[in-house]
């Protein structure tokens, strides 16, 4: 599939300068940042489920009832 991605002038400065540096394209670049996020995914959910049994343990209780 086929997108695009805006970046500000900032970001692309820096996504250039990294994808160079690397030796790799700044699209190689984006992938591998976005697939480094998606693979924390299953973390990321597992601590917001944490957060929300811990923080609203009492209205969780009492919805349970």
């Amino acid at each position: 599939m086929a997108m695009n991605l805006r970046l500000n002038d900032e970001q692309t400065a820096a996504l250039r300068q990294r994808a160079e540096r690397e030796g790799r394209s700044m699209q190689e670049v984006a992938k591998a940042a976005i697939n480094e996020y998606l693979s924390r995914r299953p973390d990321r959910l597992r601590d917001a489920i944490e957060r929300v049994r811990t923080e609203d343990a009492e209205l969780l209780d009492r919805l349970s009832k």
